[in-house]
């Protein structure tokens, strides 16, 4: 049960990140892996704070938090990826 749970946070809070970095939804399946993957990371991050995530709303947080790191990191690279293409055609 925990199981599913987690992954309906991970779902929300990967549906949440798209909105605060690029605008708009990303859709259900890449929604679910950034909110997972971002809990992961979120809470990695979190803990050099010495920040624990604890109860639904920790794990919401956590999970927004990598989630946005994710997004973040994501855009560079295709940022960075982008204006080598750039350079290469021109």
């Amino acid at each position: 049960m925990y199981f599913l749970w987690y992954l309906l946070i991970g779902l929300v809070a990967g549906w949440l990140a798209s909105l605060v970095v690029k605008g708009n939804g990303s859709g259900l399946v890449m929604n679910l892996v950034l909110g997972v993957i971002g809990g992961l990371l979120g809470g990695w991050i979190l803990s050099w704070f010495g920040v624990l995530a604890v109860g639904t709303f920790g794990s919401l947080v956590a999970a927004l938090v990598g989630a946005v790191v994710l997004l973040w990191i994501a855009a560079a690279i295709n940022k960075r990826k982008h204006n080598t293409q750039n350079v290469n055609h021109e």
